[in-house]
């Protein structure tokens, strides 16, 4: 279908949800968080099939193939017959472990915590006996 049509990376990453805009994925490629063969790329660089995507969305990095470019975006359901994600399983878990991390709750109106209590969040963060 469309490869003799040249996809740009940025319309693509959008196309297929992986940013939630096109002007964001552009900007991303701007950055240098999008790479392909592990070069960084333009927004204007087309791609091909099965060609192997590096997105770094700090702390983890994603990594997709193409399957086949499309300029169009497409539902949440169909993305899976245009790219794969082939990320590594330590890469996944970097994730995980980040929203299982210790998020502390203060009620509304008791102020910044005093240095006690600092220190006491960061033990708790740490892993380390509070005693």
């Amino acid at each position: 279908m469309s490869e003799d049509k040249s996809i740009r990376i940025d319309k693509y990453l959008w196309s297929v949800r992986i940013y939630k805009t096109r002007s964001i994925a552009s900007e991303e490629c701007r950055k240098g968080r999008i790479l392909i063969g592990n070069v960084q790329v333009k927004p204007s660089r087309t791609i091909t099939q099965n060609e192997i995507i590096t997105v770094r969305k700090p702390p983890v990095n994603f990594t997709y193939r193409i399957i086949e470019p499309i300029e169009n975006r497409v539902s949440a359901k169909l993305v899976q017959q245009f790219i794969e994600n082939i990320t590594p399983e330590e890469e996944k878990l970097k994730l995980d472990f980040r929203h299982t991390s210790g998020t502390f709750y203060r009620e509304k109106g008791t102020g910044r915590p005093t240095k006690k209590e600092r220190r006491l969040i960061d033990r708790l963060k740490d892993g380390k006996d509070t005693g």
